[in-house]
């Protein structure tokens, strides 16, 4: 029975344990929170630094595993990448690891491959962030050169100056796991992520998803739908932009996520991961849409296999759009009932209940709950999500002095 380690076990793991209990495998999870939901679901669990990378091998070793995931995150990609290449193993390579997780590397490696990109530099301090957006110019965004979700991330418009800047690059700082960010070029138009599978130097595009941000200041993902809207043509130039760059960032025998802006120059790469998506849109929505198990496909990539892309059921539309309430302190709720019986609703997830705090949106983690819905078409499955969305009701009010 080949043996699966999957690193880190919270609710976003889940799909992947499940799926290789399916799929007749032994599976190891590993977490640094002794209360992660995954890991009483494993043959075998470990609670340690997942970060650390020689305590991974010597867990990997040990058991004598056959292939690792780390899905929908990337805090132990580096780790994940000296594990196969310690033991021999198909997926990222430590280089592959660095180039997705740091946004400065990953800009270059788009350079240096032809690959859409925005203008971007790393800065370690102040003076650098300055000289950056010099150079730049307004518009622009500060992001952590190393992390996920929109924590860190602004946008400065033409009127905003040094001290603005200088904010954002704290900000950005705060929430960086290596202590630098990226200046970049703000380029505008729609988002969308591309959903891939790699084997043989060959990416394989699954889907196109439609995204909605909160905008500016800090693009907080609301919502996300497939297939794309989107005309065919267009699709095609967003897929082949995000297939560039998967080769570009050297990702091979893994899984994509790739997030790409479509502008009036045609598409621009955002960044990739070297994982599948989070935010449910590979465990939930990729199989709703596709019919296409994408865990299970990245789960045969880490063993070698080559996944099975033959759809289970015909195509349709499905679509999740997220809980975003004002801060404050819960007050009212309800509706919750009515919007799971709604059609096409498939989930519903209410993380909050009254008394509880709801934080200023400023990341994905500020995110209080979702609906995810289905329908004969992208469209249809949208307004199913946003119908029962708008059914909830979360009634707060600002915390007292």
């Amino acid at each position: 029975m080949p043996t699966l380690l999957v690193l880190a076990a919270g609710p976003l793991q889940i799909p992947a344990i499940a799926a290789a209990k399916r799929m007749g495998l032994r599976v190891v999870a590993a977490d640094g929170n002794p209360k992660a939901p995954g890991l009483a679901m494993a043959d075998a669990a470990y609670v340690f630094d997942i970060k650390d990378p020689d305590a991974c091998i010597q867990v990997a070793r040990k058991e004598k595993i056959d292939g690792v995931v780390h899905v929908c995150a990337e805090v132990s990609m580096y780790a994940m990448g000296r594990i196969n290449e310690e033991l021999g193993l198909h997926g990222v390579d430590p280089g592959a690891a660095i180039r997705a997780t740091n946004k400065e590397k990953m800009r270059r490696a788009f350079e240096a491959a032809g690959a859409p990109s925005p203008l971007s530099i790393g800065a370690a301090t102040g003076a650098e962030a300055i000289a950056a957006a010099e150079r730049i110019g307004r518009p622009l965004i500060v992001k952590p050169s190393r992390n996920s979700g929109s924590r860190g991330v602004t946008r400065l418009g033409p009127g905003e100056g040094e001290k603005a800047l200088l904010s954002a690059f704290e900000y950005a700082l705060r929430e960086s796991r290596d202590a630098s960010a990226v200046i970049e070029e703000y380029v505008e138009g729609p988002e969308f992520s591309i959903e891939i599978l790699a084997w043989d130097g060959r990416p394989h595009v699954l889907t196109v998803t439609d995204k909605v941000t909160t905008g500016a200041p800090h693009f907080v993902e609301t919502g996300h739908s497939e297939p794309t809207l989107e005309p065919p043509e267009a699709a095609k130039a967003i897929a082949d932009a995000a297939v560039a760059g998967v080769k570009a960032l050297g990702i091979d025998w893994a899984a994509a996520h790739a997030e790409v802006k479509l502008t009036s120059r045609g598409p621009v790469l955002m960044e990739i991961g070297a994982r599948l998506g989070g935010d449910f849109i590979t465990t939930e929505l990729v199989p709703r849409s596709t019919g296409i198990d994408m865990v299970e496909g990245a789960i045969n990539l880490a063993l070698g296999r080559v996944p099975d892309l033959r759809p289970r059921h015909a195509p349709q539309g499905a679509s999740i759009r997220y809980l975003t309430p004002k801060g404050g302190k819960v007050v009212g709720l309800s509706g919750v009932e009515k919007a799971k019986a709604m059609p096409g609703v498939k989930i519903v997830v209410v993380d909050v209940g009254p008394g509880d705090q709801v934080p200023e949106l400023k990341s994905s983690l500020c995110r209080i709950g979702h609906v995810i819905a289905e329908g004969a078409t992208a469209a249809e499955a949208i307004a199913n999500a946003e119908a029962a969305r708008d059914t909830i009701r979360i009634q707060t009010e600002p915390a007292g002095p």
